[in-house]
């Protein structure tokens, strides 16, 4: 296992549609290392989600947190090959940060809830429905397998800015937890 190098904003990996994985392919060893790999890189730089293609791997296939069970441990899940649809018009804002564009915020709002559909870590189909913060990360670590990022989202660039001056200067109830998305 093996902490990963983060591709930052203008590396071109970061703007190419990411290849599906086949189904075959995922208990292979390729897929499963890669899998843990981006854990351990996830866990270094305290992100909440990563995208293969932030790894330099053009590949569909993301890890998405934002949330906790009962005793406060982080879920993630991992999420291959994923079509997601909104469920509701209503949007739903907050400051979102990025490994890929590391110290900075800027502000997206996203529909609030979507439905997903991938397969996970074993190749099983799995379908849910997020709401609010989970839809959120859900929808910026699929937005990367489509080589897209957060700042392309924002309506107003006034907005985007360093963590260290939205911590100080921005409200707080439209800041997030610190964490990157």
């Amino acid at each position: 296992m093996a902490i990963l190098k983060v591709a930052r904003l203008g590396h071109p990996v970061l703007r190419r549609v990411a290849d599906p994985i086949p189904p075959q392919e995922i208990a292979g060893p390729e897929i499963q290392a890669l899998i843990q790999d981006m854990f351990e890189t996830m866990d270094e730089y305290n992100g909440v989600g990563l995208a293969a293609p932030q790894v330099h791997v053009s590949r569909q296939l993301a890890l998405v947190g934002g949330e906790t069970d009962d005793d406060g441990t982080p879920l993630v899940r991992v999420v291959i090959n994923p079509e997601i649809t909104p469920t509701t018009d209503k949007q739903f804002g907050m400051y979102e940060g990025c490994l890929s564009l590391p110290g900075m915020r800027g502000y997206v709002e996203r529909p609030a809830a979507v439905h997903v559909r991938y397969l996970d870590e074993d190749g099983e189909v799995v379908e849910e429905d997020l709401e609010g913060y989970q839809a959120v990360v859900m929808q910026h670590e699929c937005d990367h397998l489509q080589g897209r990022v957060y700042i392309e989202r924002m309506k107003d660039l006034r907005r985007l800015a360093f963590e260290e001056e939205a911590d100080r200067y921005l409200p707080v109830d439209v800041m997030n937890d610190g964490r990157d998305v």
